[in-house]
């Protein structure tokens, strides 16, 4: 199907977020509940690394002058929205978030939204920049659900004073959203921990939406077996 890894992880997102949401609103089984389902609107918040060599550096060659690779944070981002929606075929959600991924990786989204903190950082400074982004995040229309990142794991086991690591699970907090929804998939040799932090006021069952998102990615494994949609590498 021509996918990466992340596009596979952003439709699996998508279907269990939606799973999750019907079954809850089902469940109501009211006219208005039927409503708020049709209404709603996620929005997703998926950083971009614009660093030239998107591979690991040397810490000394990032060090260097005239480096092409510096040291420090280089990234934007681009904003994608979530329907709630279920569908018939599970490959829908991978292929319609890859068509609206790669539209808006080929645009300068994400390379205008570092220069825009850039910009109000130099004029304004930290704290005054601090204030303008949380509360273009809150603003009503630009509300984030979820906030993506494509950091990518170590792909053989490792030890930390001698013992051995089972799984990686990580989490980040300080960011507006976080309280709400916060969703890790993180990758640690032949496996990917999905990791949840959820307001319960919000989220009441977190636990459900981790069993949402895992059926989703058996659902959609076994309709890419199913139809060939697939290549071995030998």
């Amino acid at each position: 199907m021509n996918m990466t890894v992340n596009d596979v992880l952003l439709g699996v997102t998508q279907a269990g977020l939606s799973r999750y949401l019907s079954r809850r609103y089902d469940q109501e089984a009211t006219p208005k509940s039927k409503e708020s389902m049709r209404r709603i609107r996620l929005r997703l918040a998926i950083m971009i690394n614009l660093r030239p060599n998107t591979g690991i550096e040397a810490l000394a060659d990032m060090m260097a002058r005239k480096s092409k690779c510096r040291w420090g944070n280089l990234f934007g981002y681009i904003l994608l929205p979530f329907s709630g929606g279920l569908e018939t075929d599970p490959l829908e959600f991978l292929r319609r978030d890859k068509v609206t991924v790669d539209r808006k990786k080929h645009s300068l989204e994400a390379v205008f939204s570092m220069a825009f903190f850039k910009l109000i950082l130099k004029f304004l400074g930290l704290k005054a920049s601090v204030v303008l982004i949380r509360k273009v995040i809150h603003n009503t229309t630009l509300t984030l659900t979820l906030t993506f990142s494509n950091v990518v794991g170590p792909k053989e086991e490792i030890t930390f004073h001698g013992h051995p690591l089972s799984y990686i699970s990580p989490s980040v907090f300080g960011h507006p959203h976080a309280l709400n929804l916060t969703l890790h998939f993180q990758s640690y040799g032949n496996k990917v921990i999905i990791s949840v932090t959820a307001d319960p006021t919000v989220v009441p069952d977190p636990h459900k939406m981790c069993d949402d998102l895992v059926e989703s990615l058996k659902l959609i494994k076994l309709c890419v077996l199913e139809r060939g949609l697939y290549e071995m590498e030998v």
